[in-house]
């Protein structure tokens, strides 16, 4: 089987693509032929060396993917061999095959495809982390997301619209303005926009009620002050460390030189909340098999469904992680592994 490598932190042209043997799956395991994998941002920072949780080089990318399950191990009992699947790989999922523990595997129903289910786990799991089991978002509430047009920010504006948000501000370049309004979203323009500004203007000089940022550094106490007294916000990524596909000492330090320092006086006589968001961290995994089942719900109700941007086989990662790193991606972009 073939499967993708960073041997080593660099740009795009470091990634290798190499033959290996077949997995085995070993007891209370299971293997997948993948068909789909998922890319996030997450592993463009991996592959800079920017991200604290990766593997040590060598090692293999890839969170989440779906596929057929083609053989399972001694007392797997919740999958069978011939089931079409989502995988949670955490590490590892862009192979022709994966193997892991059966608590990481879930059936899917012949109405969702291959694509879909690729799509679902990081991006919507992280947004209904986020705003339904951390935010309790109710009805009529407000949020505010950076990176509107990419995966996490379609996933929470479906999110939004399924649980009755009564205004969402998405920020974006401005090539991507009638993309992101066509998901119901206010558009603000990153670069000749104030998004404080306007989150206060559209709600009455108080603020947002949830404020999901990405980016970090001096952006991070931007979106905390667009929030109202009692608001919370998210905080699950570090775009700007990243500039371009090689690693930039200067953003780097650019960005941890900007992070704020939260006084907990502060949040305190304001009732805000801040909230680190690391799905790939998250220990309880009970958790997040419920989220899981909770999306399942929502899209089989056609309440969400992923937007994907692109479909690239997986010989063209470079290609398909530039487009990324370009920021062209409206949705979700997926590796084909079939």
């Amino acid at each position: 089987m073939r499967k993708v490598v960073y041997p080593k932190p660099g740009g795009v042209a470091s990634i290798e693509i190499v033959e290996v043997e077949d997995p085995v799956p070993g007891a209370g395991e299971v293997c997948v032929r993948v068909h789909r994998a998922g890319v996030n941002f997450a592993e463009l920072m991996m592959r800079q060396g920017l991200y604290g949780s990766s593997p040590n080089f060598p090692f293999t990318p890839g969170y989440e993917t779906s596929g057929v399950v083609i053989e399972i191990g001694e007392g797997v009992s919740s999958v069978n061999e011939g089931d079409r699947v989502l995988a949670m790989t955490g590490f590892g999922g862009y192979s022709e095959k994966v193997v892991l523990p059966e608590s990481r595997v879930f059936a899917i129903p012949e109405s969702i495809s291959f694509d879909q289910a690729a799509a679902i786990p990081v991006t919507y799991g992280t947004a209904y982390h986020m705003l339904v089991h951390l935010g309790n978002l109710t009805k009529g509430e407000s949020v505010l997301i950076h990176h509107a047009a990419g995966g996490v920010g379609t996933a929470v504006a479906q999110i939004c619209e399924a649980y009755g948000a009564s205004l969402v501000i998405g920020t974006a370049s401005s090539p991507k303005s009638d993309f992101v309004e066509s998901l119901g979203m206010r558009f603000v323009d990153r670069d000749n926009e104030d998004f404080v500004q306007v989150s206060k203007e559209m709600t009455g000089g108080k603020g947002v009620h949830h404020a999901i940022d990405p980016v970090g550094g001096g952006h991070l106490a931007r979106s905390y002050k667009a929030m109202r007294k009692g608001g919370k916000l998210y905080y699950f990524g570090a775009s700007a460390a990243v500039k371009g596909q090689n690693r930039s000492r200067m953003a780097e330090l650019s960005m941890w030189w900007g992070m704020p320092r939260f006084d907990p006086l502060s949040l305190m006589s304001s009732n805000k909340a801040v909230f680190g968001v690391h799905m790939g961290l998250l220990e309880d995994q009970s958790i997040f098999q419920g989220h899981l089942e909770a999306l399942s719900k929502l899209l089989l109700e056609g309440k969400i469904d992923p937007i994907i941007d692109s479909v690239w086989r997986f010989e063209k990662i470079a290609d398909a992680q530039m487009h990324m790193h370009n920021r062209r991606n409206k949705g979700k972009i997926i590796l084909d592994f079939s």
